[in-house]
């Protein structure tokens, strides 16, 4: 894989997606060909605010540190970065919903990341060249490189503690499967997976990937009939502690690297809630069948 030079914008802006997508050829997925920088800040729109939470240069320097300190394991840069990119794009959860903005940083800000973090290690099965799968650069939210890590954090995040966020983000299968459900917008529901997630990985658990994966299936199917919402009642976030949080951006300093940022003070859950739901999502833990990898022929852990 080559690592073309970057030259990125001043300012974030919105790319539309079908435009995003004409530009990723084959050659650029697999990190042979650079991107047309200028033909994509053409195609973008400029985001009509002087706000400099939509300055390019404390995104870049977050992606530069990870890069820097997860070469040796990539993956690991999730955890630590997803709390640190929510807390530098301090966004209301709408401005977040604009798959634009995630368009161009992928392609006009740091596609050196995305190609770093996420090409397949090995060949491909039949003989290809590897390359990054275009959902990375421009996909739904719980598949788009920076978007899944903006997400998880916001969706795990209890009120300014990026905790809970940091180990949902330290497990793959974690933020693969429940960043798809509807259920963790649910913060209790949300905040007790990561409970009995963390219990099992301090436990030993074996075959962690295939436990987890089996918990979210049993929580969503769960939630079909019953209401978490009645069953473990959480307080309303407080929109006006989000608003000033996201507008002292303008006077705030970077981020911390060596210690967790401090996240908006909307409202913590409510503790008997999570505890609720905690113990009953073990009982599900405990219960929810594994995938039988026999029948794939893939070897159990």
């Amino acid at each position: 894989m080559t690592r073309h030079h970057i030259e990125p914008p001043e300012r974030l802006a919105l790319l539309p997606g079908n435009l995003a997508t004409a530009f990723l050829t084959h050659g650029v997925r697999a990190g042979r060909d650079g991107l047309p920088q200028v033909a994509i800040l053409r195609a973008s729109t400029p985001i009509e605010s002087d706000s400099v939470r939509w300055s390019v240069d404390p995104v870049r320097e977050l992606v530069e540190e990870a890069m820097r300190r997860f070469d040796g394991a990539r993956t690991d840069a999730d955890a630590w970065l997803a709390p640190r990119l929510h807390a530098t794009l301090r966004m209301t959860r709408a401005e977040a919903a604009n798959p634009g903005l995630w368009n161009f940083l992928a392609l006009a800000v740091a596609p050196d990341f995305l190609l770093w973090r996420h090409m397949p290690l090995g060949g491909a099965d039949d003989g290809a060249p590897r390359k990054v799968n275009s959902a990375r650069f421009v996909g739904p939210h719980y598949s788009q490189a920076f978007s899944r890590l903006w997400w998880s954090a916001e969706m795990f995040r209890d009120g300014p503690d990026y905790t809970p966020a940091e180990i949902a983000c330290g497990n793959q299968d974690m933020i693969n499967t429940a960043l798809r459900l509807s259920t963790i917008d649910h913060k209790p529901t949300a905040l007790a997976l990561v409970r009995v997630l963390k219990a099992m990985s301090e436990e030993g658990a074996t075959r962690l990937g295939d436990r987890v994966n089996a918990l979210c299936t049993a929580v969503n199917v769960a939630g079909s009939t019953l209401m978490y919402e009645v069953i473990a009642p959480d307080e309303a976030p407080d929109h006006a502690a989000l608003t000033d949080w996201i507008e002292d951006a303008e006077s705030t300093s970077a981020v911390p690297w060596d210690r967790l940022p401090e996240g908006p003070g909307d409202g913590t859950s409510r503790r008997t809630s999570c505890e609720v739901l905690s113990r009953m999502f073990e009982r599900f833990a405990a219960e929810a069948p594994l995938r039988d990898r026999t029948r794939s022929g893939a070897a159990h852990d």
